[in-house]
């Protein structure tokens, strides 16, 4: 049913093209759980924050320059003479950051809360490739200032791609544009860094169309039964929002202007020098969980459990681990047969979601440190509980463990909290 407008321009526009009554009826009258919590907040800083880092980094391709003997020196140019351009970056900069903290927060509280679960299953496996391509995304960004820890992640993380059988190596070359990292590496890394942003946001389009197709999850993980456990969004959640927007941007803009390098790593402001490796490469801080991952793979690792007789490297085990344990994440609507979506009515799972959490920030740390001695031993066994606790604990526990009681609507339990 249109919505009826009472500006003439506007409903002149909206009989012809009825984006107004789109926007009135997704934006505005869209009915919503009326229990959402702060932690549903991050599916649209998110949003915003994409919106920023295309903006952003709109601008500073106009003034940065693809090659090797000039990139460096450009992006020293936008600090240094570009009007602003030192704010232009350091929003860029900081800005991946922040997006993965909030697309961090926002995975992890769809797990807690079983946003996975059916009829939502199409929602999060979107999800899950809009984190692969923001992943890829960040790396060929990463290579475009050309410095050092630039360069020789892009040879590392480029190298890994050798393991794949029989088109290994061709696939290595065609990253690479030849035979090292080198001019035509950095050009494609800009073309790749330019493009997928825009793959991101078609992506982002459908994972808001199969959101508005069943409508958000809750905390209580319960359906919704009528109009008494929805509330418009307008204006009790665009409140709300604001609100949590306003304090994500004085984190944001905090580390921008007070901290702008905190996540960054020294070594990068060195131009690049193929003849100089340096001491300890290490990723960006939001690829050290899977970079420990992938260092903590021993060699015959598939032929210690006897599975193939063959012996197979470290580095290929270790690709087949790290990518692993992203592509995992699409059968987590499958590998959780819990009836049962919130934490909160399962007690088990829930210590058993806090004990993975805490896995995947040791992980963290670990990737981060020198791949030797506790460290080592460490991420192994933080590796081995990642996939045991999506590979077992999530089905055990899907089968076999006992759950409390559902309240009987998200109204009732809403009054009952407001009585206490």
């Amino acid at each position: 049913m249109a919505t009826q407008f009472k500006n003439p321009v506007v409903r002149w526009i909206d009989h012809r093209l009825p984006i107004f009554t789109f926007m009135e009826h997704s934006a505005v009258s869209y009915p919503t759980p009326k229990n959402l919590s702060y932690w549903w907040n991050f599916g649209s800083l998110a949003g915003i924050i994409l919106v920023i880092m295309i903006a952003t980094g709109v601008f500073l391709a106009m003034q940065y320059t693809p090659h090797t003997a000039m990139a460096f020196d450009s992006v020293e140019r936008i600090m240094r003479d570009v009007n602003y351009g030192w704010l232009l970056r350091y929003l860029h900069m900081n800005g991946a950051s922040m997006f993965f903290i909030v697309i961090y927060i926002h995975m992890f509280r769809g797990m807690y809360y079983g946003s996975y679960k059916e009829p939502r299953e199409i929602l999060w496996i979107i999800g899950v490739l809009i984190f692969l391509a923001m992943m890829a995304t960040a790396f060929v960004g990463y290579t475009l200032p050309w410095g050092q820890m630039s360069f020789w992640g892009a040879t590392v993380i480029t190298n890994l791609f050798s393991v794949v059988p029989v088109v290994g190596t061709v696939i290595v070359e065609w990253l690479w544009g030849g035979f090292s990292v080198d001019n035509p590496t950095l050009n494609r890394f800009f073309a790749l860094h330019y493009l997928l942003p825009f793959v991101i946001f078609a992506l982002v389009f459908l994972h808001l169309w199969a959101l508005h197709t069943h409508k958000s999850n809750n905390p209580l993980g319960i359906d919704v039964k009528g109009d008494k456990d929805e509330i418009p969004f307008h204006p009790y959640y665009t409140i709300k929002d604001s609100f949590g927007l306003g304090v994500f941007l004085i984190v944001y803009l905090g580390f921008t202007f007070f901290a702008p390098n905190f996540f960054g790593e020294p070594d990068n402001y060195i131009p690049a020098d193929p003849l100089v490796t340096p001491a300890h490469i290490v990723p960006e801080w939001y690829f050290l969980p899977f970079y420990a991952m992938l260092r903590a793979v021993p060699d015959n690792f598939i032929d210690v459990f006897g599975i193939l007789p063959i012996i197979i490297s470290a580095k290929a085990a270790g690709v087949v681990v790290m990518f692993g344990s992203i592509i995992l994440l699409i059968f987590l609507p499958w590998l959780d047969s819990s009836k049962v979506r919130s934490s909160q009515f399962r007690p088990v799972f829930k210590w058993a979601f806090w004990l993975f959490l805490l896995d995947c920030i040791v992980l963290g740390y670990v990737g981060g440190q020198p791949a030797e001695g506790a460290m080592l031993t460490i991420g192994r066994l933080c590796t081995f509980w990642y996939f045991f606790h999506l590979l077992v604990v999530v089905p055990f526990l899907g089968k076999y463990e006992k759950t409390r009681p559902l309240p009987e609507s998200i109204s009732a339990a809403v009054t009952a909290k407001e009585s206490k």
